[in-house]
């Protein structure tokens, strides 16, 4: 199997559920927007080499820097290491499940999980409010991926920030995607240079993204399409090298 036989597909999460770039063999790369990971899966062949900008595979306990892939890639980051977030336990993760209806319902699910993440980590640590604002989009694909032990070839986790330094031959994007929770045009800028090199066209990368998805969104599933394609052919690597697995027997490991 090689990247140019199958459909790629890069995928992140957004605020209307999952962005995803897609490319089948032979033809230029189209974006849509999926409710949930179900429904993209649904929407591309069984074959199809997923690469998504999320964590895959949960520790029952966490040690210090978390799942062991996040303290592997950081040192490689320079600046741009504050993007990986350390994710806790899978009992962490799954401490409330609840569709958050108010501020309060959900400031108070943070506590709960914290509390837990706490008492299943040395050293002990809480939760960060970035990490959990993508719990339910873990539990999304974590579920999948217990119940479909199928497709646990087909889904790999990457990270934007370190399939880019990979692309940029080992050397860490200089300027941040985002300032103050606002996008940086100038990294912006940087990231889609490096992308057109990699045979993307510059009309596609400037398009708006779908509705429901922010700009950088739409970049950094564009760099996973890369990773799938680097998958597909036999040249992406794991970080760890093998990959860890978890209890499930999910593989644990960064690609890019």
């Amino acid at each position: 199997m090689t990247s140019t036989e199958v459909v790629l597909v890069g995928a992140d999460g957004c605020k209307a559920g999952w962005i995803a770039v897609r490319r089948e063999p032979g033809m230029a790369p189209s974006v849509n927007v999926f409710a949930s990971f179900s429904a993209l899966l649904k929407a591309v062949p069984d074959d199809a080499v997923v690469a998504v900008d999320m964590p895959i595979g949960l520790p029952e306990f966490s040690g210090k820097g978390g799942r062991g892939p996040e303290a592997l890639v950081r040192p490689l980051l320079g600046p741009r290491q504050s993007s990986v977030f350390s994710i806790p336990s899978r009992s962490a993760l799954y401490a409330d499940t609840s569709d958050f209806t108010t501020v309060e319902a959900w400031y108070a699910a943070h506590r709960r999980a914290s509390e837990v993440a706490r008492a299943t980590s040395d050293p002990p640590r809480g939760v960060s409010i970035q990490a959990f604002g993508i719990f339910s989009k873990i539990r999304e694909i974590d579920t999948l991926l217990i119940a479909r032990p199928d497709l646990r070839g087909r889904i790999f986790e990457s990270h934007p920030e370190v399939a880019f330094r990979r692309l940029n031959g080992g050397e860490a994007m200089q300027l941040p995607k985002k300032i103050k929770g606002s996008v940086n045009p100038a990294g912006m800028a940087e990231r889609k240079a490096l992308l057109c090199r990699h045979g993307y066209a510059m009309d596609f990368l400037d398009r708006l993204p779908p509705r429901g998805a922010a700009a950088d969104d739409f970049l950094d599933a564009a760099v996973m399409m890369l990773i799938a394609g680097r998958i597909a052919g036999g040249t992406a690597r794991p970080l760890p090298d093998p990959p860890h697995s978890d209890g499930f027997g999910i593989p644990v490991a960064i690609w890019a």
